[in-house]
């Protein structure tokens, strides 16, 4: 049959052509390359999008991990994802091939847009990476966190004192701690209070950046061609620009303030002044230098204050934990002096209560960002193109029954035989014996592991010294229910907020608490234009040794 005439033209016959290869690559959009992982069935375009909840994928990732095994991987628009689901496969890909799997995806939302290129959590596996990681690698690394252990002491007297005299606010108490902790060895200076502007500044800005850049948000990273929009007509990124610029301006102010006591003679030898030494040597910009330090900033102060959240919800729903923890606290510590780093090894139940809260309720609950591989690979008779996002999915490794049994369930006797810190047992050759993977594996796992390991068991123990944690009631009487599983939602999560009771153990614990704290207070005085780390150490450790609480 003739083809009518409007048709017959070359030019006609040469459109239709081109719209035929058009729409059959627009239909290769979303399909599963050949030699990928199986997964769930795609659709054209979408891949595996439709099927992903706009709450709680964690949920969804551990449902495929069941029915898929060790590895499977899902398709996001044009994104290729593998999903790694067994202790073996993460030691296989990310430690053992660590050289090419370092990388990241590409983020255009996060890293592009928010971040100018910038946040080094989200950076590519480069030169820029490296310099960065090898400064955070000299202020955190494992020789280094005992100098901060002055500092978690400080601050915890603050977090108790505060918690003493506004009880309901523990979830303010706990963020405060960790964020001054942060900015006091980062930029010289402390975090007073939660509600000052500049705190809050902080955890508004990163909750924006963590919900943008969720798996399930980010349709300018799954589907480029939506770039080409202009801003007034694509909200997110017009959003994203402005995030971006907020946050430059927040990470600026402080490094700048520190440059400009700095040039005034003041130096407090924390992060940035030595990162300003390196600038001179590397030439770096201030917009770089300010999102490495405000990186320092986000990681240090939300995830945390994450897992104290984790520690509360475990020790109100299982309340058996929390006697036999504090019966233990109380047998090594007794009623008349605080705990000390040098309980450690005295308390070894609470170390598990410190590991199982890591594992129960992570904050990294799909291993914050992928991994990529920077060149093609080929394993277990799969084939990953360059560029494949590799995700740890972290709420499935740390719910393994085979590893964990009763998963659910906190029990910190899961630990009573492993006496190494996070980042030993991440090093393990035998994968069955790790204790938990929120602090991530490979070369990009968490460089704050060693100090967040130790603010966590400071603080857990101090808390349970000092309070125990109750079931709120309502006007009937009735105990309101803590949801182990309800999470907030972003690359980095915690409990949804949740009304409790925080019962004073003891008053003579509690006028400890707040002398220890004016106590603290006095030696703080010495240091009105900051605090210098290596005086303040030294005098840190005078002080508590001769200290009187009568």
């Amino acid at each position: 049959m003739a083809l009518p005439q409007a048709f017959a033209s070359p030019a006609a016959l040469a459109a239709i052509f081109m719209a035929g290869i058009l729409l059959c690559l627009l239909l290769r959009i979303g399909r599963r390359p050949k030699g990928m992982p199986p997964g769930p069935p795609t659709i054209p375009i979408m891949g595996n999008l439709h099927q992903l909840p706009r709450e709680d994928v964690h949920v969804k990732f551990k449902e495929w991990a069941d029915q898929y095994g060790d590895i499977y991987s899902v398709m996001l628009g044009s994104q290729r994802m593998v999903v790694l689901n067994s202790p073996q496969v993460v030691k296989d890909l990310i430690d053992q091939r660590s050289n090419n799997y370092s990388s990241r995806p590409e983020m255009y939302v996060g890293q592009t847009l928010i971040s100018g290129g910038y946040r080094l959590v989200l950076m590519q596996y480069d030169e820029g990476w490296r310099l960065a990681r090898k400064m955070i690698h000299n202020l955190l690394n494992i020789k280094t966190a005992v100098e901060y252990i002055p500092f978690q002491e400080l601050e915890l007297r603050q977090m108790l004192a505060d918690m003493v005299k506004e009880p309901n606010a523990y979830h303010d108490h706990v963020r405060r701690y960790s964020t001054s902790l942060v900015t006091s060895f980062t930029f010289g200076w402390r975090s007073l209070a939660f509600h000052d502007p500049d705190v809050k500044a902080i955890y508004e800005g990163f909750e924006e950046f963590a919900v943008a850049s969720n798996v399930s948000a980010s349709m300018l990273d799954y589907f480029p061609f939506l770039r080409i929009m202009p801003d007034w007509m694509n909200p997110s990124k017009r959003r994203g620009k402005q995030l971006h610029q907020a946050e430059l301006d927040l990470y600026k102010s402080y490094m700048l303030k520190v440059k400009q006591r700095s040039e005034k003679g003041v130096s407090s030898k924390n992060f940035c002044d030595t990162m300003f030494k390196l600038q001179e040597k590397h030439g770096f910009s201030d917009d770089w230098a300010s999102y490495v330090s405000g990186t320092l900033l986000e990681a240090g102060s939300d995830t945390t204050a994450s897992i104290f959240l984790s520690f509360a919800v475990a020790m109100i729903n299982f309340p058996e934990v929390q006697k036999k923890a504090q019966e233990e606290v109380d047998r090594v510590v007794g009623p008349n002096r605080l705990p000390t780093m040098a309980d450690e090894k005295s308390l070894q139940y609470i170390r598990g209560v410190v590991k199982e809260s890591l594992r129960f309720l992570p904050s990294s609950i799909l291993g914050i960002v992928p991994h990529a591989n920077t060149n093609a690979d080929t394993y277990r008779g799969y084939h990953f193109p360059a560029n494949t996002g590799m995700m740890i999915n972290v709420w499935a490794l740390n719910n393994n029954p085979e590893r964990y049994p009763n998963p659910r369930n906190f029990e910190p006797d899961r630990y009573k035989d492993d006496f190494l810190r996070a980042q030993e047992s991440a090093t393990l050759n035998d994968v069955s014996k790790r204790d938990h993977y929120t602090f991530g594996a490979g070369r990009r796992v968490c460089p704050g592991l060693n100090i967040a390991e130790r603010s966590l068991f400071l603080g857990i123990t101090y808390m349970l010294w000092a309070f125990s944690f109750e079931h709120a009631t309502d006007e009937k009487g009735n105990k309101i229910p803590v949801s182990t599983e309800d999470v907030t939602q972003g690359i980095v999560c915690r409990p949804k907020p949740f009304p409790f009771k925080l019962r004073r153990r003891d008053p003579g614990r509690i006028e400890m608490i707040l002398k220890a704290w004016d106590n603290a207070k006095e030696l703080l005085a010495r240091y009105p234009d900051g605090i210098r780390s290596t005086q303040y150490v030294n005098d840190w450790k005078e002080f508590t040794a001769n200290e009187k609480f009568t």
